[in-house]
C-alpha cells in the first residue's frame, strides 16, 4: 500500500473520532435547554389562550346562576296618549297625554331548588373546564418537547451526514491515489465516486429535514432554535405499565374533566326535575302617573307575593327531564370510554419508552461491533485483502449504526415525556419550570359572585378586563 493511503485513512480515523463525539460535547456559546423552550410554548401558546378564554366563559357561568336568586329591580317609564270619543246622547271628546315613571322590583323566594342546583351544575362545568384547560397544556408542552428533540436530532444527523462526506472524499482521493500507482482498478474509483455522489445527496435532504424541523419548532415554541442542549434529564418513570396507569386514572386532565361533567349532568336532572314545582316570588312596583294636561298626578305603590306552578306547557318540561337523562346517560360512558384509552394511552407509553430504551442499548452494541468490523476491514485492505467496496461498506454500516444511535435517543426522550403526559404530569406546575403559572381561580373568584360594576371587586375586575384586553 502507498504512502498517500496510509496518511488518508489515518485521517479517516480521526475524522471517525469526531463523528462518535459529535452531538455529545455541547457548544461554547451559551445553550438554550428544553425548559427553555417549554417555556416559551407555555408563555406564547394561541391554544392556550382561546382555552383560558373558554374557562372564563364558564366563570361566567357561575355568576349568571347566582344573579338569578338576586333582586331584579327595572325602572320604565312611557307617555301614553288617549284619544276618547263617547256618542251616547251628546257627542264627548276627552284626548288626554299622560306619562309614567316608576320602579319594579322583583325577588324569586323559592323555586323549588332550580336556581340552587344551576349554580351547583355550573361549577361542576368550570371544574371540567379547568381540567381541559389543563389537557391542552399538556399537548402544547409534549409538541414542544417533540419539536425539541427532533431539532437535535436533525442537527446531529446533519452532522453526521457532513462528516460522511467528508470521510467518502478522504477515501475517493486515496483510490484515486491507488489507481494512479496500479494497485486498484477504475472500477474502486467509480464505488467510491458513486459513495460520495449518494453521500451528498442524503446530506441535502437531511439539512432539508433539519429546516422543517427549524419551522415546527417555531411553531410551538414561538421563536427558532438556537444552541439546543442535545441531551437534558429525562423525567423519572413508573417501574411498570400498571403503575403507570395507577397514576393516571388519579391525575390525568381528561379523567377528571369527565368525572366533573358527570357531576354536572346529575345536577341537570334534578333542575329539569324541579322547574315542575312550584316557585314563590315577591314583587314590588312604585312609581308616579301624571296627566299632561292637568296638575293631576297619582302614586302607585304595591306589593304583591306571587306563587306559581307549571301545569302544562305542551310536554315541554318533561321533555326536558328526560333530556337531561339522556345526557347524563351519555357522559357516563364517556367517562368509561375516557378511563379506557387514558389506560391503553398510558399502557402505549410505557411500552413505547421501553422499546426506545432497548433499540439504545442494541444501537450502542451495533456501534461497537461495526467499529470492529470497520478496523479489521481497513486494516486487511491495507494488506490488500479487501477491496474499497469492503471499505466503502463497512464505513457505511459504521454510519447507519451512529445514525439509529441518535434516532433511538430521540426515540427515548420523547417516550419519556409522552409517558409523563399520559400520566397527567405533564405540566408547568409539576415539572417545576420557572414560569408565571396561569391561575384559574384568580378570574373564577372575581366573578363567581356577580358583583355589579360599581362595587369595589368590580373595579378590579374591570382591570383585570383590561389587562386582557392589552395581551
Amino acid at each position: 500500500m502507498g504512502r498517500s493511503y496510509m496518511m488518508r485513512m489515518v485521517k479517516m480515523t480521526v475524522a471517525g473520532a469526531a463523528i462518535a463525539l459529535a452531538g455529545i460535547v455541547p457548544g461554547q456559546s451559551r445553550a438554550e435547554n428544553l425548559a427553555d423552550a417549554m417555556i416559551g410554548a407555555y408563555n406564547t401558546s394561541g391554544l392556550l389562550e382561546q382555552n383560558r378564554a373558554v374557562l372564563r366563559a364558564a366563570d361566567e357561568d357561575v355568576a349568571l346562576a347566582v344573579s338569578a336568586l338576586r333582586p331584579v329591580v327595572e325602572w320604565a317609564a312611557d307617555i301614553t296618549r288617549t284619544l276618547q270619543e263617547s256618542r251616547r246622547g251628546p257627542t264627548v271628546k276627552n284626548n288626554t297625554t299622560s306619562a309614567f315613571l316608576g320602579l319594579t322590583a322583583e325577588l324569586l323566594l323559592y323555586d323549588s331548588g332550580v336556581r340552587r342546583y344551576a349554580i351547583k351544575a355550573a361549577k361542576e362545568t368550570v371544574l371540567a373546564t379547568r381540567q381541559t384547560l389543563v389537557a391542552v397544556e399538556q399537548q402544547i408542552l409534549l409538541r414542544a418537547v417533540s419539536a425539541y428533540f427532533n431539532v437535535v436530532l436533525q442537527q446531529q444527523n446533519v452532522s453526521l451526514r457532513e462528516n460522511n462526506v467528508g470521510l467518502l472524499g478522504e477515501e475517493l482521493r486515496a483510490a484515486q491515489d491507488r489507481f494512479e500507482v496500479g494497485e486498484v482498478t477504475r472500477t474502486d474509483v467509480a464505488l467510491a465516486e458513486s459513495r460520495q455522489a449518494a453521500a451528498r445527496s442524503n446530506l441535502s435532504a437531511a439539512r432539508g429535514q433539519l429546516d422543517n424541523a427549524r419551522a415546527e419548532y417555531l411553531a410551538a415554541v414561538g421563536r427558532r432554535p438556537g444552541d439546543l442542549v442535545p441531551r437534558p434529564p429525562l423525567p423519572a418513570a413508573p417501574a411498570t405499565a400498571e403503575a403507570a396507569i395507577a397514576v393516571a386514572m388519579r391525575n390525568h386532565p381528561e379523567i377528571l374533566s369527565a368525572q366533573f361533567e358527570v357531576a354536572a349532568a346529575e345536577l341537570n336532572i334534578l333542575q329539569a326535575e324541579g322547574a315542575r314545582g312550584p316557585s314563590v316570588a315577591l314583587r314590588g312596583n312604585v312609581g308616579v302617573r301624571e296627566d299632561l294636561g292637568a296638575s293631576n298626578y297619582d302614586e302607585d305603590v304595591s306589593v304583591s307575593l306571587n306563587l306559581r306552578q307549571p301545569i302544562y306547557r305542551g310536554g315541554s318540561l318533561n321533555a326536558q327531564a328526560r333530556r337531561a337523562m339522556a345526557v347524563r346517560d351519555s357522559v357516563r360512558a364517556n367517562l368509561l370510554t375516557v378511563q379506557e384509552n387514558i389506560a391503553l394511552t398510558a399502557t402505549n407509553a410505557f411500552v413505547r419508552y421501553e422499546v426506545a430504551q432497548a433499540s439504545l442499548r442494541a444501537s450502542d452494541e451495533r456501534i461497537r461491533a461495526a467499529q470492529v468490523a470497520f478496523d479489521g476491514i481497513r486494516e486487511e485492505a491495507k494488506l490488500g485483502a479487501r477491496t474499497t467496496l469492503d471499505v466503502l461498506q463497512a464505513e457505511q454500516e459504521l454510519l447507519d449504526s451512529r445514525t439509529a444511535r441518535i434516532s433511538a435517543l430521540a426515540e427515548e426522550s420523547i417516550a419519556a415525556f409522552q409517558l409523563l403526559a399520559a400520566q397527567g404530569l405533564l405540566t408547568v406546575e409539576h415539572l417545576g419550570l420557572a414560569v408565571q403559572v396561569y391561575d384559574p381561580a384568580l378570574y373564577y373568584n372575581l366573578v363567581k359572585d356577580a358583583p355589579s360594576s360599581v362595587s369595589r371587586q368590580g373595579r378590579n375586575l374591570d382591570r383585570v378586563l383590561q389587562a386582557l384586553g392589552r395581551e
